[in-house]
Parts: C-alpha cells; sequence; structure tokens
C-alpha cells in the first residue's frame, strides 16, 4: 500500500465515522422494545421468539440476546436477570448471547447507538428488557389458557412452571410454538417491586458466564482459529502522530512462517501462520519512521506548560458569585495543585479481532464495544454495505473503556489488514501487551490548580483551573459531548460540586497534544474526584471541622443521597474522627458519578519505605434499584482495587514522545497480598438503577490521601502515590 493509498484509507474511515454522528441525533422509538416486537428471528432450536430479545426453546431454555458486550461486569447475568424476573421462569433455565449488531433493535437508548460504556447497561434496559420478559410471559399465560379453555386470569407462572388450580401443568417450551402464533402485546404490565423474587434479593442468581469462564470453554477472540487463517501483528510508529517513510521486508520474508508484509494506514502489517512467526517477523522489520509530525514533547515538558495554563484564565465551566474577588481580599488563601499522568486501561486481554471476507461479504468477530461504528467502520474500509458485513461480538477480557473508541482504530485496522492481503485469507489482528502500553490512548494527563479562602470555620471560596487533553474535540463526536466549546468529560465533577461554597469558579483549558487519549474507567471522576475530595479536606481541617461531618453541613439539605451514603459509610467504619490511633488513621471521600452515589472510608498506614498500606476500605452505593446486589459488590471491590492499584503506582511516561513503560514490570498493578479488606452497603432505593461499573473508582484515591494527611504526611500531589517520575 502507498502513501496515498494509507492517506485514501484515514479519509474513507473519517468519512464513515462522520455519517454515523447523524444517526445519532435521531429520536429514539418511545415503546420500550424499541421495535423489537416485531422482530422474529428465529435462532438454534427455539420456537418461540416474541421480541429481538428473547428466545424459548423446546427444552424451555430461555436464551436472552444481550446487547451490551460482556467483559466481566455483568451484563449476561443483569439483564438476564430482568428477563427472567417478569417471566418467571426458574434460572436454571436462562441463558444468555450476545446480540447480532443490529442498531434498529440493539441500540443503547442511552445514546443511540449499539454500545456499551458510561455504565448504562442496567440503566437503560430497566423497563426494555422487563417488558420484553413480560411480553413472552403473557404470550405464554394466552397460549396455556386457550389450550385448557380457562381464562388467562387464572393461569398462575412460578420458576418456570405454567399451572391452573384444576392440576394442570405445562412448562414453556409445551407451549412455545403455539405462544409463537399469538399477537406481541404492545404495553404489557409491568410486576410490583413487592412482587420481585429475583431483583434486588441477595444469592439469587448465579452469574451465567462464570462457569464458562472457570472452565476454559469460554471463548475469546484470541482462541480463534480458521482454515487459511493468517495471525496480523502491526509495527507502528514509536511516537504519536509519526508515519512510515519507508521499510524493508527482506530479513522478516525469511522468517518460517511469515506470508507477507504489507503496509496499512497504521504501521507496517507482518502476516504469519501463527503468532510466534509474526512476532519474529516483526522484530526483523526495518522501518524508517517520519516523525516530521509527531508529538516530541515529553510528560516533564507537558506538565511545565500545563502549569503555566493553568495560571492563566480557561474557559468557564461553573459559576457562581465572585470566587476571584473573594481570593484577593481574604486573609489566608489555600492553595493546592494536582498533577495525573497518563495512564493505560491494560485489560488482561489486550486488542485482536478476527475477520473473513470474500470480497463480497464479510465476518468479524471480536469483543465489540461500539458495535454500530465499529460495524459501518469496516463496511466502509472494505467498501461493501453494511448489511453484507456479520459484526459478532466476542467475550472479551475486560475493557475499562480501552474498546469502546472514538477512532474506531481496532475495527479499521483489522479491516485495513483484511483489504491489504485480499480476499478468502482470515486474518486475525493481535496486540502485545507492549503493543497496548505503547499504544496510546491513554487516559490524558490532567493537572488542577486549586485555591480556597476559609473564614470564622467555614469555606467563602473555591476556585479550580483545570488542565488536560480532551479526546471528543476535532472527532466526529465531538457535536455529541462539546457544548460551547466546553468538554463535558473534562470537568465532570468539579464544575458542579456538593458543596455549598457562596463564591465558587471552575475554569478548564483543552491543549492539544499529539497523544491519542481515551476515556478510562470512571472517565473525568478519574481526576476531578481525587482533587475535589482531597481539597475540600485540606479545606475543613483549615476549618477546624471534622471531614465527616464537615461535609454533611456543606451538603444542607440538597444533596440528600450525597449525604445519605455518607452517614452510611460513618455508620459502616464508626467513624469517631480521622486519627490517627495506633499508627492508622483513616480518610474519607463521597463522588457522584454516572448518576450512582459511592462513598468510602479507607483505613491506612504506612508500610516498608513510606509506602501506603490500605488495610480496609468501608463503602457505601446508591444505585437505585439493585438488581444484583452480589454483581455490584464485585464491582465496587473491583472498582476499588482498580482505583487504588493505578493512585499508588499507575503512571504512563513519555520520554521525548516516546511511551517509557512498556509491560507490567513497569507498569505496575496491585497484587493480590495488597488488595484491603473491602465492606459494601447498598442503600436500599426505589429509584431506578443507575451504574456500577465505574463509580467504585473515584473516592478510592482521595480517601487513602486523606488518610494519609491524617497521619501526618500530607495528600500526595502528584500520582502515583509511589515511584511517580514526573
Amino acid at each position: 500500500m502507498t502513501q496515498h493509498d494509507m492517506n485514501l484509507s484515514r479519509r474513507t474511515l473519517l468519512r464513515g465515522a462522520g455519517a454515523l454522528v447523524i444517526g445519532l441525533h435521531l429520536p429514539l422509538p418511545a415503546r420500550a422494545q424499541s421495535g423489537a416486537g416485531a422482530a422474529y428471528r428465529p435462532g438454534g432450536n427455539a420456537t418461540f421468539a416474541p421480541n429481538a430479545f428473547v428466545r424459548i426453546a423446546p427444552d424451555s431454555t430461555v436464551t436472552v440476546l444481550i446487547k451490551h458486550i460482556e467483559f466481566g461486569q455483568g451484563p449476561f447475568t443483569g439483564l438476564a436477570t430482568l428477563v427472567a424476573e417478569e417471566l418467571d421462569a426458574d434460572w436454571n433455565q436462562m441463558r444468555s448471547e450476545h446480540a447480532p449488531a443490529d442498531v434498529k433493535l440493539y441500540a443503547n437508548l442511552a445514546f443511540g447507538v449499539q454500545g456499551t460504556g458510561g455504565s448504562t447497561a442496567i440503566a437503560n434496559s430497566w423497563e426494555q428488557m422487563r417488558k420484553a420478559g413480560a411480553a413472552a410471559r403473557a404470550m405464554l399465560v394466552q397460549a396455556a389458557a386457550t389450550a385448557w379453555k380457562v381464562p388467562a386470569s387464572q393461569i398462575k407462572v412460578e420458576a418456570g412452571v405454567i399451572s391452573h388450580a384444576s392440576g394442570r401443568k405445562g412448562s414453556f417450551g409445551e407451549f412455545a410454538e403455539a405462544a409463537s402464533k399469538l399477537a406481541v402485546p404492545e404495553n404489557p404490565p409491568l410486576k410490583p417491586a413487592s412482587a420481585y423474587r429475583l431483583i434486588g434479593k441477595e444469592g439469587a442468581v448465579k452469574r451465567l458466564d462464570s462457569a464458562d469462564k472457570a472452565t476454559g470453554k469460554a471463548q475469546f477472540t484470541i482462541d480463534i482459529s480458521a482454515p487459511n487463517m493468517l495471525t496480523v501483528v502491526v509495527a507502528r510508529p514509536t511516537r504519536f502522530g509519526g508515519k512510515v517513510a519507508s521499510f524493508d521486508a527482506a530479513e522478516t520474508l525469511k522468517v518460517k512462517g511469515v506470508v507477507d508484509v504489507k503496509a496499512i494506514g497504521s504501521g507496517v502489517a507482518v502476516y504469519a501462520n501463527g503468532m510466534w512467526p509474526a512476532l519474529k517477523g516483526r522484530e526483523a522489520l526495518k522501518v524508517t519512521w517520519d516523525d516530521s509530525a509527531a508529538e516530541m514533547r515529553g510528560s516533564r515538558e507537558l506538565v511545565a506548560e500545563y502549569r503555566k495554563l493553568a495560571r492563566e484564565q480557561g474557559r468557564v465551566a461553573g459559576l457562581r458569585g465572585d470566587a476571584e474577588a473573594v481570593l484577593a481580599k481574604a486573609d489566608r488563601v489555600i492553595e493546592a495543585e494536582f498533577v495525573f499522568p497518563y495512564l493505560a486501561h491494560a485489560p488482561m486481554e489486550p486488542l485482536d479481532g478476527f475477520l473473513q471476507w470474500d470480497g463480497k461479504e464479510a465476518l468479524a468477530r471480536f469483543g465489540s464495544q461500539f458495535q454500530t461504528t465499529e460495524h459501518q467502520t469496516i463496511a466502509t474500509i472494505l467498501e461493501l454495505p453494511p448489511e453484507k458485513v456479520q459484526l459478532e461480538t466476542m467475550l472479551a477480557g475486560g475493557s475499562f473503556g480501552r474498546r469502546a473508541q472514538v477512532s474506531q482504530h481496532l475495527a479499521a485496522e483489522l479491516a485495513m489488514a483484511a483489504k491489504a492481503i485480499g480476499p478468502n485469507r482470515p486474518v486475525k489482528v493481535v496486540w502485545t501487551r507492549e503493543d497496548d502500553l505503547t499504544g496510546g490512548y491513554y487516559r490524558p494527563l490532567f493537572l488542577h490548580r486549586l485555591r480556597g479562602a476559609v473564614k470564622d470555620g467555614k469555606i467563602i471560596a473555591w476556585s479550580n483551573t483545570i488542565v488536560g487533553q480532551s479526546f471528543f474535540l476535532g472527532t466526529p463526536f465531538e457535536s455529541m459531548v462539546v457544548k460551547d466549546g466546553l468538554d463535558a468529560t473534562a470537568v465532570e465533577g468539579a464544575n458542579n460540586i456538593f458543596y455549598e461554597v457562596p463564591d465558587f469558579r471552575c475554569e478548564v483549558h483543552n491543549p492539544k497534544v499529539g497523544v491519542p487519549t481515551l476515556w478510562w474507567r470512571s472517565v473525568g471522576h478519574t481526576h476531578t474526584g481525587y482533587a475535589v475530595e482531597c481539597f475540600v479536606d485540606e479545606l475543613l481541617q483549615a476549618a477546624g471541622q471534622d471531614p465527616l461531618q464537615g461535609r454533611l453541613a456543606l451538603m444542607g439539605d440538597k444533596h440528600p443521597r450525597a449525604a445519605t451514603v455518607l452517614r452510611a459509610v460513618g455508620e459502616m467504619a464508626n467513624w469517631k474522627g480521622p486519627g490517627p490511633i495506633e499508627g492508622r488513621a483513616r480518610g474519607v471521600a463521597v463522588v457522584e458519578s454516572f448518576s450512582s452515589f459511592v462513598a468510602q472510608i479507607a483505613e491506612v498506614s504506612l508500610g516498608s519505605g513510606g509506602e501506603p498500606k490500605v488495610h480496609k476500605v468501608w463503602c457505601a452505593i446508591d444505585c437505585g434499584v439493585a438488581v444484583n446486589p452480589d454483581v455490584i459488590r464485585a464491582q465496587i471491590e473491583g472498582g476499588i482495587g482498580f482505583g487504588l492499584g493505578h493512585i499508588l503506582y499507575g503512571e504512563i511516561t513519555l520520554d521525548q514522545g516516546r511511551p517509557v513503560q512498556t509491560n507490567f514490570d513497569s507498569y505496575r498493578s496491585l497484587r493480590i497480598h495488597e488488595m484491603p479488606e473491602v465492606a459494601v452497603r447498598i442503600i436500599a432505593s426505589t429509584a431506578s438503577p443507575t451504574g456500577v461499573g465505574e463509580p467504585g473508582v473515584p473516592p478510592i484515591g482521595p480517601a487513602v490521601a486523606n488518610a494519609l494527611a491524617a497521619l501526618g504526611h500530607g495528600r500526595p500531589r502528584q500520582l502515583p502515590m509511589k515511584g511517580g517520575t514526573v
């Protein structure tokens, strides 16, 4: 592929992505089933498919088609629970499979395309999936009533058994065929919460994906093998924005098992009959890179530039009163600067994808997080009508935001690799751990400069200037997220805080940097939660206020859900102040993210070499109706471990534009013996469900930092807390 061809591929991809944005603004169907009631797509041995989500087979198994990717966060179980509850199925009947890529049937109702993100899987499906189950139940009941010649109102369904007072009993499978011939009810009634058997019940269900994962039966993209398949690894620029100037593949082609070498839009692809020859072939490849347009700055230079920007006026993101005037007259101004490094997502399964095509039709299989945009990207690059491209979503080994791509670069690379080698040669593109950590799309580097004033025991002024990249500005998705030049994800959690400070200001700078960045588990709250909760703690300390009671006083009665989780976590931990007591101290933090409220208290000491040791974390969460309490606990525990490992050790640093960390020996994660004990309380609620996949992450960092301050060591101003290099 020539440089002209590579540039053409880029332009084609951007045109395809731009066309998608039009669809994102179309109004969503009003019906809870999103038009799914009219869709009958029999699959396997199913004889009853009342809508796009539910399949019932003659053996009475119920398969739920899940429109969200399952990469460990639990939608296979959660969405099946919603269906099973309204269907009155026995949990042992339930199965889950990924739905096909079809935005008309399987759109995420929160943002209009088929995709997973923003902790929306349960929230956007709450009514939709219950109605899918209720419709199926109503049709089975009517089929039984007709067969038994009794009123439908006399039919009972319990644990997968359909019965009548006369003693007649039947299974779902017995009535599946007859039910399939009935009209689908438009708006079936839903159970009252008092009748729930599964939703919100501890231990009521077991995860549907765990057994296959534990036994190795579950299939991931990396497990795929197909006749005539080629494994592909790509040599990518060593600096972001670099391009291929030239390459010499002579030595690569001598490696046994290497089949071909092609230039594609993202670099130089090595095709081989297996992973080992592909890697050896890439090692032997000689590439000359053109860095004339590459990002050459390192982390130190970027932080220095950010510091200067933080002292200039930025775009106003939140304003109340006149903080600058109050700060100018204050007797004492407290200042704090917090620096947050680039962070990699580092899921256990790095990016990979499989694609086969014959020039007329294509099948892609991979852990697709944004099915709609990735499906369109593949179709655009292969120059095929979308209906000629199938996208099969696979289980994935984690994501934390990495697979949800604004640029669709994995799908694009997969399609370009297939197109370059030609039809009838299936390809599996695999990223190594080194590719993953040096490949960009990091959580952006951010800097917060905060100033506050305290008088008569009260916080009277607050100013926060935020500096960091936007991964939406300049992309086809800008119009969705950016309003009046303000990227909401860069300031969320900082421009509208819980605390009633009379004079408040938040502003932001979004400098252009050549490092590709992306959302990371809990997005803007990863840095705003830390900065806000550390700074309010510092101001309360200066005002002589208790960290927990002082927060409650600042909230007043305007933030009842935040206050509830804060009181609850105080009760759990038997809060009597931060300490220290016997070498340990406690810190508190409370953050709202993805419409869920989470408060945490961390008990911390200093270990050998001054490294923080977190002994226990108490956590209270209000996420509305708790569909699967066991899954919620697991997500909160996992979020705490994920967040703790990164605030202690995680960073990607750049040296003259090149990433320094390349594997887990230098990109340190939390180890199993370092995981603290975690106690979780789920607040009872009747509100609609909200997110749980991400909200456990933001509070742990400031809770630990505030505990360190109580130990007399100050709140770390620059992350990670241990081993930071910038």
